[in-house]
């Protein structure tokens, strides 16, 4: 193999880790999470 088809698959591998990573953030498993996080900013120093 030479250096271009190995920039191919390193290509390959990357954008598949990233969709992985996208469907995992965006996936509805995660949404109590997201919505809890998202109020941190609103809650009192006090709690």
């Amino acid at each position: 193999m030479d250096i271009g088809a190995w920039h191919g698959l390193w290509s390959l591998l990357i954008l598949g880790l990233f969709i992985g990573i996208v469907a995992w953030v965006w996936s509805g498993r995660r949404k109590d999470y997201y919505e809890q996080a998202g109020r941190i900013p609103l809650q009192d120093d006090d709690e």
